[in-house]
């Protein structure tokens, strides 16, 4: 088991780096993870971290790439909710990414 250290507290991690507790997610955990990711968050960041809680809280889970893509799209409009977009916000694996800052457990169907 890891741990980040936020403002002096240990906050428990797996091994990839997502919260073991969602309940410890606060906007500075986010702030800490998203830095481990070399991201510094903007307002567009966390429009999609705040439509990923609320996907999270609808589905219980959290989505796949095509499946947040969608759920951007539907959400945020044609210009938020492509690959793209996503993919300049959070590099590499969106979906991993943005659930990991977010707070969220990893996609089930993310390579």
């Amino acid at each position: 088991m890891s741990v980040i250290l936020v403002d002096g507290e240990s906050i428990q991690v797996d091994k990839e780096g997502y919260l073991k507790e969602l309940g410890d997610w606060n906007e500075r955990v986010a702030e800490v993870i998203a830095s481990t990711e070399g991201i510094q968050l903007s307002d567009n960041h966390w429009e999609i971290i705040r439509l990923l809680q609320k996907f999270h809280e609808e589905f219980e889970h959290s989505p796949a790439m095509r499946i947040l893509v969608k759920y951007v799209k539907q959400n945020l409009g044609d210009d938020k909710g492509n690959s793209i977009y996503l993919l300049q916000l959070f590099p590499g694996s969106p979906a991993k990414i943005a659930a990991k800052v977010a707070g969220l457990p990893r996609p089930t169907n993310c390579l």
